[in-house]
Formats: structure tokens, sequence, C-alpha cells
């Protein structure tokens, strides 16, 4: 009787069928597969102590040597003018060895300050410094930027006989 059991059970026994997708989701193609990989990966860095925000607006800030602290560099609308603002700070905190995002840019008034000694100087002298190192580079590109967009031209109005098409 046993024997007939093994046999008669070993007919309902098959393999599992693989649990199917919810019908309510379309299947997920390659393509889906790498856009969703990207979709949480960072962007790649490009300067040192620099970082973008969510929305748009770069950020650059420095750890104070032998602390945990950090020292705010500032909130800037380029990733330019952040890194520039982090290379005034790394080089007045530690002078010539400082590893910079633009070695061959600095000023010269950052360069003859933090010669004179880099412990002399407090945690706001450099944020004031980065900051007013960042702010002009900002302002310059931002007015690089304005120099070479060009004015849509009024669609409505007439052209005037002054200018011609053909050249």
């Amino acid at each position: 009787m046993e024997t007939e059991r093994c046999s008669s059970s070993s007919k309902h026994l098959s393999k599992p069928k693989p649990p199917s997708p919810p019908s309510h989701l379309p299947p997920m193609t390659i393509k889906d597969n790498i856009k969703q990989q990207h979709k949480y990966q960072k962007p790649p860095k490009q300067y040192r102590g620099v970082r973008m925000r969510k929305w748009g607006k770069w950020v650059a800030e420095i750890r104070e040597p032998n602390k945990r602290s950090r020292i705010w560099l500032g909130s800037y609308s380029t990733a330019v003018a952040a890194a520039r603002a982090y290379d005034t700070a790394v080089f007045c905190l530690r002078g010539r060895s400082a590893r910079l995002n633009f070695p061959d840019e600095l000023e010269v008034g950052i360069v003859s300050t933090a010669e004179e000694g880099p412990e002399g100087m407090s945690a706001a002298v450099i944020r004031k410094k980065a900051a007013e190192v960042g702010t002009r580079v900002d302002a310059l590109i931002s007015q690089q930027k304005e120099k070479h967009r060009i004015k849509n031209p009024d669609l409505n109005q007439a052209p005037s006989p002054d200018s011609s098409d053909v050249d």
C-alpha cells in the first residue's frame, strides 16, 4: 500500500512555476533597468570641496585641521565660483602644500596673507576671504554669460530699412 501512495503522489509532483510579475506593472526592459540604475547614482565630482544642491546651487565647505567642524564657504550659482572659494580657504589653512582645484589662479592678496601664517587666521576671516573670491568669480561668470546671450528679436515688429537680410 505504501508503494501505491508513493507512486500516486509522484504523479502530482511537478516543477514549480516561476512567479509571474503583477499584471498591472509592465515588464522592465534592459533600457529601463539602466535608467533606473543611473537615476540613483551621484554625478561625478568635478572639484574638491564643492557639491551641488538638489535645486542647482553649488556650495563649498572645508574641514578645519585637527577639528571635526567645518567652515561654510558659501553658496554660488556656478561650480567654478564654489571651487575658487574652496581654493582660497584651503590655501589659507594649509599654505603652499594645499591641493587646489586651480593651482595657477590664486590671487596675490590671498598668497601674501596666507604666507604670514595660517595659525593666525580664524575661521571667520577664512570664510570672509573665500566668500569674497567666490562672489567675485560668480559675478564675472554671470557678466560673461550676459554678453554672450542673444537677445530675442521682436517678431511682431516690422523690419527697419537700415537692417537687411543680405550681407
